[in-house]
């Protein structure tokens, strides 16, 4: 049976204090996303963090609100009732957040939106191994290349299912996640994020085939060129074994 709202707390307290100190957070504005009955939240706001915890049960974010009643007299946590993935976000600088499994693509594509110093992500291991492949090797994706054009990333720990109550099936990863500029130079971001899309749309597909598979993603004028003037090597290549200048390469051709 699936847990209410895709939740595993994690009970394990060594793990906690390990995942709050894996990057300062006193003095900043940490962002939790699914505290659950608030164990890393404690430990977040005993390290001097102000914590904007992001909860989509009600009956837990009640439950923060009256657990740390003096600190949101305090302002030194502000409780979110809503969907991490579509609710406005107070502003805030880092994210230390163990993310629900099934919303984990959906919240890092919105925090790559929104931006961040730094961030502690626990992910499930399978969706964290994606995100960490490098590009050009058959396990990246659409996740992994965006990731790491904007970020470096590196596992931390991994964590047993007895950590967490109710047990997952699966085990996990925390994640430390820093946004840095892109390797190569990108000139329309979002044209960029677009074909990405494209691409790994139909990842086992050629360049060539993708490219004309991509439909509304990509205007036909854009595609025809690209189809006309990328080398054959990139051509005939699989997304999966494009490098991230590959990518940039593509995308840069639409201001040609």
């Amino acid at each position: 049976m699936s847990a209410p709202f895709d939740q595993h707390f994690l009970v394990d307290k060594k793990a906690i204090e390990r995942i709050a100190g894996i990057i300062r957070v006193g003095g900043r504005r940490v962002l939790e996303i699914g505290p659950g009955h608030g164990e890393l939240t404690a430990a977040l706001l005993g390290r001097g963090a102000t914590v904007v915890a992001v909860e989509i049960d009600p009956h837990l974010a009640e439950g923060l609100a009256e657990r740390f009643a003096s600190e949101v007299a305090e302002g030194r946590l502000v409780v979110v009732r809503g969907n991490a993935v579509t609710c406005p976000l107070p502003a805030f600088d880092v994210v230390v957040s163990n993310l629900p499994y099934s919303a984990s693509s959906r919240i890092t594509f919105r925090l790559l939106e929104l931006g961040f110093e730094e961030a502690v992500l626990m992910y499930q291991s399978e969706f964290a191994e994606r995100m960490l492949a490098p590009a050009g090797t058959p396990g990246c994706g659409r996740l992994s290349v965006m990731v790491q054009t904007y970020c470096a990333a590196r596992r931390v720990f991994d964590l047993p299912p007895q950590a967490f109550s109710p047990r997952p099936k699966v085990r996990s990863t925390v994640v430390h996640v820093v946004p840095r500029g892109p390797l190569f130079p990108i000139r329309d971001e979002a044209l960029y994020a677009r074909v990405v899309k494209a691409l790994f749309s139909h990842r086992r597909k050629t360049v060539r085939n993708s490219l004309r598979s991509a439909g509304s993603m990509l205007e036909k004028d854009f595609v025809d060129h690209l189809l006309a003037n990328l080398p054959e090597e990139i051509l005939s290549a699989r997304p999966e074994e494009l490098y991230l200048e590959d990518f940039a390469t593509i995308a840069n051709m639409g201001k040609a």
